[in-house]
């Protein structure tokens, strides 16, 4: 199954144009930010090209125009949720 691996967006629409990283890890620090995410009862997405793309984003970075589609998914999922949809 290979190394597992981990990230956390943050989008303040107020102050960003684009969603920030976060977090990003592999292995046992991406079982830290899954287990922070779950204690804080945030939803989690598996998508393991967004995890892999943002490994090239520094953290605290908003995520490059490239990465916009794939992170539009990510809160498209989340508007879902919120909803009742999912």
């Amino acid at each position: 199954m290979g190394l597992k691996r981990a990230a956390a967006l943050k989008w303040d629409r107020e102050k960003d144009e684009a969603p920030r990283l976060i977090a990003a890890g592999k292995g046992a620090m991406a079982e830290r930010i899954l287990s922070l995410a779950e204690e804080a009862g945030l939803p989690v997405r598996e998508d393991p090209l967004l995890s892999a793309a943002l490994e090239e984003v520094e953290t605290g970075q908003e995520i490059p125009e490239e990465l916009y589609r794939m992170a539009a998914e990510i809160y498209l999922f989340l508007m879902e949720l919120e909803s009742g949809e999912r």
